[in-house]
């Protein structure tokens, strides 16, 4: 039977010869993810579960970012649950502050998942791993407890939309705009529990971060995951860094799609999504003028350091808006350290933005940036849904980081060829 990516990867680690979109399978896992939200509550079902063990040290990790630094006593008491967990199960891969990033970012840094990998995290925004050739899908936290003891859990066989890239990205269009496009064309349910599998001859002028961007919000097309070929770019990123062997899984010729999309990379434009959902997509030109009092560069979508550098050639000279609040989040300590070493936090301080340590913070209301009533922010998150940023009055505009960083220097939504 033909089979696709996805199909393939999850069929070897079911211990089967072929699956079908559909088909319940139960699937050895490579890694299990949890942070410093949805972790303590799989703790708690863990020890409930009465499992005195965990499959696997090395194939858990625990990443501290979502509320950390500690916003406050109850944050605090999180961490420490998850830190006391990981004590006393000697978990290889715990992440806390100064040894720490946004969780989607750091672990293909550190090399914790790679090509043909089976990952869940409970978080909805595991899908990111996809770039790299693996499988990788969130879940709820009772299923993260399921799979730190047993190293297992179930799945329903996605059935899968091809999307097909061709084209050749003009200037100031990044991976963000790729995905924000889709999801416009598609809707928010587009790929509700499809594995959008991306193919083509344009996936050459994708580099690794437009990829991780836009594996990371499959999600909010409704995909069960979003998985890319492995190709010289992707060899290229894990070389020296995936702690594992790397397995390459093609789909085959004549594998099932249930439908096909095609991207031409040289017809979009910068995109923004407007409130309250990331399929409510325009063009820069189309934006009209709308006023913010917020932007927010970073997250596990945007916050890595092509992210950083691409905002700082545009902010570089140049002083944030009067009204304007502009905060930049490196998503790890590596890639903050890169950015400073390169001059590019100073190039953001002396336009009058904040800088901050790693952090999810703002992207989900938590701290670092929460908006009051009637207030609106551009965001190189992935979600704008209404009261996500703080106040359910307040606006979230999604965009690449070319976008908001155009947009903190002229306080309105604007395109970055023009600044």
């Amino acid at each position: 039977m033909s089979m696709t990516m996805t199909q393939k990867i999850l069929a070897a680690h079911a211990g089967l010869v072929e699956v079908k979109a559909g088909q319940l399978i139960e699937a050895k896992l490579d890694m299990v993810l949890g942070n410093d939200i949805t972790s303590p509550v799989a703790i708690n079902e863990f020890e409930k579960s009465g499992a005195s063990m965990v499959f696997d040290k090395s194939r858990i990790s625990l990443v501290m970012d979502h509320f950390t630094p500690n916003k406050d006593i109850k944050a605090a008491e999180q961490v420490k649950r998850v830190r006391a967990f990981a004590g006393k199960y000697d978990i290889d891969n715990y992440y806390d502050v100064g040894d720490m990033g946004i969780e989607h970012a750091l672990l293909p840094e550190k090399g914790l998942v790679g090509p043909g990998d089976c990952i869940i995290g409970a978080d909805s925004h595991t899908c990111t791993y996809g770039a790299l050739g693996a499988f990788s899908t969130g879940v709820g936290s009772t299923d993260m407890a399921a799979g730190m003891a047993t190293g297992k859990t179930w799945f329903k066989v996605p059935a899968a939309i091809r999307v097909e890239i061709v084209g050749k990205k003009p200037k100031f269009v990044s991976g963000k705009d790729v995905i924000l496009h889709l999801i416009g064309e598609i809707g928010v349910d587009g790929a509700l529990y499809r594995s959008l599998e991306f193919t083509g001859d344009g996936l050459k002028n994708l580099s690794i971060d437009d990829r991780l961007c836009i594996s990371n919000m499959a999600i909010e097309a409704g995909a069960k995951n979003g998985i890319f070929p492995v190709d010289e770019i992707t060899l290229e990123y894990v070389k020296d860094r995936f702690q594992r062997e790397s397995v390459i899984y093609s789909a085959d010729e004549d594998a099932e799609w249930e439908s096909t999309v095609t991207i031409d990379l040289s017809t979009l434009r910068p995109t923004v999504a407007f409130p309250h959902l990331p399929e409510n997509t325009k063009t820069v030109d189309e934006c009209g003028v709308v006023k913010i009092d917020q932007v927010v560069i970073g997250s596990c979508t945007n916050g890595r350091l092509s992210d950083l550098q691409a905002a700082a050639e545009i902010m570089k000279g140049k002083k944030v808006a009067l009204a304007v609040r502009c905060i930049v989040i490196p998503a790890t300590q590596k890639i903050y350290l890169e950015a400073m070493r390169e001059g590019l936090l100073e190039i953001f301080i002396e336009s009058g933005a904040a800088v901050s340590t790693p952090t999810c913070g703002p992207c989900l209301g938590g701290h670092m940036g929460i908006l009051a009533a009637g207030e609106r922010a551009v965001a190189t998150t992935n979600r704008n849904f209404v009261g996500r940023m703080g106040h359910v009055d307040s606006e979230v505009y999604l965009a690449s980081p070319e976008v908001a960083a155009a947009s903190a220097i002229t306080g309105y939504i604007t395109d970055p060829a023009k600044v």
